[in-house]
């Protein structure tokens, strides 16, 4: 049998994160051979994902990153079960590495295939999910493009949002990221009236409706009066029309058009945790 020292234990612990007897372990196993050692330790990892499978994976850190011309800017969470391994300072920084190489990719199977560290990132999520002991998974993989990318990412990395705006003009970075943030807070469920699912307008003149009945109304009114709620549903609810937070006699819409005329916002994703 080989004779295994503490330095290549410690050595193959600091490569790969794994417990220290689990690299020994691995080490005796193969016989002292480094990288079949790693192997080893991957394997035990695929059994752990298979094992944690069915667990749920609602913590973990939700990144967002724009690229060098703010053109375009992706979001992704790397979900955890638990809130100790979200808060770890390695999980925050293997986030934020594949939230970097996410820039590169449109789609989260091709980024799942993505070269990183010398596998793919689908085998660097088996292989921690082995070394941590928890189901480690990229949960959410939103891409966003425009004219101007702005971003925010909530204290803690619970929340991460993206914000589109229709021109690189003075001020859209100060305003990209006042609107993300507004996202972020707000949640809102589309970016205007026309972007909110017609199965959720139906189900809104519904719930409207029947409160209607409720009070009294005559059947007649309730049509009129079920679009004036719904109007007041896309208000509360759709970004451009929402309140600004931080000023609320403006829309959201209004003020972008403070910053200049012709600004608008194009699109956001927000990507949260829980």
């Amino acid at each position: 049998m080989a004779k295994i020292t503490a330095a290549e234990v410690n050595k193959l612990r600091q490569t790969t994160g794994a417990g220290m007897m689990d690299c020994k372990k691995a080490l005796v196993e193969a016989e002292g051979d480094f990288e079949k050692a790693i192997e080893i330790l991957r394997k035990k990892g695929q059994k752990v994902a298979a094992n944690r499978a069915d667990r749920e994976s609602s913590e973990g850190a939700a990144i967002a990153k724009v690229n060098s011309d703010a053109t375009e800017g992706v979001v992704i969470s790397l979900n955890c079960e638990t809130d100790f391994v979200a808060k770890n300072e390695s999980f925050v920084k293997l986030a934020t590495d594949l939230a970097d190489l996410a820039l590169g990719y449109d789609s989260k199977d091709d980024f799942l295939a993505a070269s990183f560290e010398g596998m793919t990132v689908a085998e660097k999520l088996t292989e921690q999910t082995g070394v941590i002991g928890e189901k480690i998974e990229i949960a959410s993989f939103e891409k966003l493009s425009a004219p101007f990318v702005g971003s925010y990412i909530h204290a803690g990395n619970k929340i991460a949002t993206l914000v589109g705006l229709s021109a690189n003009v003075d001020g859209a970075a100060e305003a990209a990221k006042d609107v993300a943030m507004q996202a972020a807070a707000m949640n809102p469920v589309a970016l205007n009236e026309e972007g909110v699912d017609q199965s959720v307008i139906d189900k809104e003149i519904e719930i409207a409706k029947d409160q209607l009945r409720q009070e009294g109304k005559p059947e007649a009114m309730l049509d009129n009066i079920a679009k004036g709620k719904l109007n007041r549903f896309f208000k509360d609810n759709t970004l451009v029309n929402q309140d600004f937070i931080k000023d609320s006699k403006q829309s959201v819409a209004q003020y972008v058009k403070s910053v200049n005329a012709d600004l608008q916002v194009t699109g956001f994703k927000r990507v949260a945790l829980g």
